[in-house]
């Protein structure tokens, strides 16, 4: 159902849904995320390569490249901004190869990046820099799902409602960032 300010979805997101949409498309999620930065990407992915099962099921998942902060009285999130996600292109094809439905970043990510995306299936979708505390307040929980130790970089599940998100590839070849190799 499209909305005012975007497309209404569910995660998870299904493969007709990651077909159908495009480059430039607003979404407002609404469901469950994983989030993972960097070092829990590299957990990840380390033990995926050891040939162990991870900690949590990639597959169909919306992977948030976020570390939400500690919530603020009455809230139950703090901050939960996107974070630049060609830190994640090390790993993307591994992660992308157990299946996840999307990931949501900033920024653009690397040719090769963008290829094993569309290869297989995964779209990606782009936050809104600088509005980490009002993408917070989307947030109606959050648990703790693997590598506590890593505090907000650990991976959690997040319940959104209505998480605003731009298609940014979508599986079709659209870029949104097309315009930036002409600068």
């Amino acid at each position: 159902m499209a909305g005012g300010n975007g497309i209404r979805v569910a995660t998870p997101l299904t493969r007709e849904f990651r077909e159908k949409v495009s480059a430039g498309d607003r979404l407002l999620l609404t469901g469950r995320l994983i989030t993972a930065r960097d070092q829990a990407h590299r957990r990840l992915v380390e033990a995926l390569e050891r040939g162990e099962r991870p900690p949590v099921e990639l597959r169909g998942e919306v992977v948030y490249y976020t570390g939400p902060t500690p919530a603020p009285p009455g809230r139950v999130a703090g901050s939960v901004g996107p974070t630049t996600a060609s830190r994640m292109d090390p790993y993307t094809r591994r992660l992308a190869e157990e299946g996840i439905a999307a990931c949501i970043g900033k920024g653009p990510r690397s040719p090769e990046t963008r290829r094993v995306l569309a290869e297989n299936g995964v779209l990606y979708l782009v936050g809104i820099g600088g509005t980490a505390a009002l993408l917070g307040s989307r947030v109606r929980a959050l648990r703790l799902l693997a590598y506590g130790e890593l505090g907000p970089e650990a991976v959690y599940e997040l319940e959104v409602e209505d998480l605003p998100v731009l298609v940014a590839y979508d599986l079709k070849g659209g870029d949104v960032f097309s315009h930036l190799a002409r600068l």
